[in-house]
């Protein structure tokens, strides 16, 4: 690892890469989301604040807890003047991501429990699976899985009739003539 000096005023791109632990490209990706930012040098070389280094751990750590990067970008944004996050800051947000976090969790805490015996997809276990669509009936709601994301429709013991929630049956399967 290169030995970057403490006084150093800016960083270069794979300087910034080496003591973020992020790749290069994940930098540029940032940097065209607006999460960060470099000046260009005479020779449109990149060079980035030494606070940058904050910018991005607090990026990272935010993803890690599954904070989407709009949500990180918009979070970052109301900052005054674009500073750096501070603890204040940190704290604030990462309370008003609570909600969402908890939310997060009990989805991921239904999945885990109503799949057991089913993986969701429909080829196995069709005959007890907690997720099965007989006749396709949630088809008429649009693409993708219906009853896999827990805000749409809550287990199918709670499931009471909503839009976007259709009561849960055991209803056989056709059998091959």
């Amino acid at each position: 690892m290169t030995k970057v000096a403490w006084n150093t005023k800016e960083l270069t791109v794979g300087e910034l890469a080496e003591r973020s632990g992020v790749a290069v490209s994940a930098l540029h990706f940032y940097e065209t989301k607006g999460l960060i930012k470099s000046r260009r040098t005479a020779g449109n070389q990149r060079r980035y604040t030494r606070d940058s280094l904050r910018r991005i751990a607090f990026i990272r750590l935010a993803q890690r807890i599954g904070i989407p990067l709009k949500t990180i970008k918009d979070a970052l944004a109301e900052l005054p003047d674009e500073r750096t996050p501070n603890r204040d800051d940190w704290a604030r947000l990462s309370a008003a991501w609570r909600g969402e976090l908890d939310d997060r969790i009990e989805q991921l805490q239904r999945l885990r429990d109503d799949l057991t015996d089913c993986i969701g997809c429909g080829c196995l276990s069709l005959d007890r699976c907690p997720v099965a669509n007989p006749h396709d009936r949630l088809g008429d709601e649009g693409p993708g899985a219906r009853r896999i994301d827990t805000r749409l429709c809550p287990p199918p013991q709670s499931c009471a009739p909503s839009p976007g929630c259709a009561p849960f049956t055991e209803t056989p399967l056709p059998t091959a003539s």
